[in-house]
């Protein structure tokens, strides 16, 4: 890999933090928070504290209201489809578009435009209207939105911190998101029953109002003079694929993602693990434990993480970290103890922060800044497209095989198929920083 692809970006921050002190003893263990000494990240991190919680709130919202209309879960499994495939297809031209124009504007723009739906979503619930083709039409809008707002927002962190600090800025990010998977769900169970479901799209927009207040107050990131004078069209987006293809490394990040995720994301399972092989914990204990593990381990795994920093084989920390999702994975399929299974989940959820982080990294530092949009993009696609890929596969394995033969396979089979795309495309073994 060329050097020269991973140097630090010109304009990493206006301040410089100077050298990172030693660390010593457990505190060498502890997350690196240096990128939060750089006040245009840290407004960009704080922003994402807000939403992570707060976007919660209407993921929980708009399923129950949905479920609440009709009683019927199919319906709920409908609307996550229409609000995938405009995510998707946004998402493709979000990253298009973060490379032609200036980011912090289009920042601005989407999140103006997700903090708009949320408040819809609020006046159609206190409305009574009781409609599911509404629900469904401004799920859709939203996530075009957020499809969009995406790619620009990951993009832009290369341009905040220098390339020594990508790993340690994913791991604040992808930390504070996984916690408000955990967080958020249980807020809005707790909220529900004492003001309402109206009221958490309500204070979902709340929260995107103090994130365009953080937004407002970066600095400008335009693109670069290259790419001032192209158009965001499917001519760019080729493109960005064509750059995919010819970056061997780019391509092996993402083909890891979609190993881990389509052959060992069994969540579609845990209702039906829940209900039978730990039924005798307590379906509901059951079903709750296995939801929240895997999120649980990513948070621990984020708090961890200092040693992320001193990482310079970027791409053996992703082989290793995808080899342990799916050994603990396996791992869960084979437990017949909650306890256990919780544990081995908890530990796969650490090995999907470690290979985030770097799989982030390599994106924003072997991309060229006039490229990073559209990988941001493709990786929007892949992280919100692999795990719906694995419910259909898992559900299906599960009604032929049985849950935990297709748990456990799935995972073996995520430790052979990552082994056999390591040894024979050395370009991921060889990256580093």
């Amino acid at each position: 890999m060329d050097t020269s692809e991973s140097t630090p970006a010109p304009d990493a921050e206006e301040t410089d933090p100077g050298p990172r002190p030693v660390r010593r003893g457990w505190r060498r263990w502890a997350m690196d928070t240096r990128p939060l000494r750089r006040p245009a990240y840290r407004r960009l991190w704080s922003s994402t504290i807000v939403t992570a919680v707060g976007s919660q709130l209407t993921a929980v919202a708009v399923p129950k209201q949905i479920y609440d209309i009709t009683g019927s879960s199919a319906w709920v499994g409908y609307a996550s489809l229409a609000g995938l495939v405009p995510m998707v297809l946004f998402a493709l031209w979000g990253g298009a578009v973060a490379d032609t124009v200036d980011r912090r504007k289009l920042l601005l723009v989407t999140n103006s435009g997700i903090a708009v739906t949320s408040v819809l979503f609020w006046i159609q619930a206190v409305s009574g209207l009781d409609s599911v083709a509404v629900l469904m039409v401004l799920l859709a809008a939203q996530q075009a939105f957020f499809g969009l707002n995406s790619p620009a927002r990951n993009a832009s962190i290369a341009r905040l911190v220098p390339a020594e600090e990508l790993a340690a800025a994913n791991a604040l990010g992808s930390t504070v998101m996984q916690t408000g998977l955990v967080a958020g769900p249980l807020l809005a169970g707790a909220l529900i029953p004492v003001i309402g479901l109206p009221e958490l799209y309500l204070l979902d927009a709340v929260a995107l109002c103090v994130t365009l207040w953080a937004v407002f107050r970066l600095p400008a990131l335009p693109p670069s003079a290259s790419a001032t004078a192209r158009r965001a069209g499917l001519r760019e987006i080729a493109e960005g694929f064509r750059y995919i293809s010819l970056h061997k490394v780019l391509l092996l990040s993402f083909l890891a993602d979609v190993i881990a995720m389509v052959f060992g994301m069994p969540r579609a399972l845990f209702p039906q693990l829940a209900a039978q092989t730990y039924a005798s914990y307590g379906e509901g204990l059951a079903l709750g434990l296995l939801f929240a593990a895997i999120p649980i381990g990513a948070v621990l795994g984020g708090l961890f993480s200092g040693t992320f920093s001193r990482a310079r084989r970027h791409g053996w920390m992703v082989i290793g970290a995808v080899v342990v999702w799916g050994a603990s994975i396996a791992g869960f399929g084979l437990s017949r103890s909650l306890w256990v299974a919780v544990a081995f989940l908890a530990c796969a959820g650490v090995a999907d922060m470690v290979s985030m982080v770097f799989r982030g990294a390599i994106l924003l530092s072997a991309a060229t800044d006039e490229m990073r949009g559209r990988m941001q993009g493709v990786f929007t696609v892949v992280v919100a497209g692999g795990p719906r890929l694995a419910d259909v596969l898992h559900g299906t394995a599960g009604a032929a095989f049985g849950p935990r033969a297709a748990v456990a396979g799935g995972g073996l089979l995520v430790v052979v198929l990552m082994l056999g795309l390591a040894v024979a495309m050395p370009a991921l073994r060889r990256y580093r920083i």
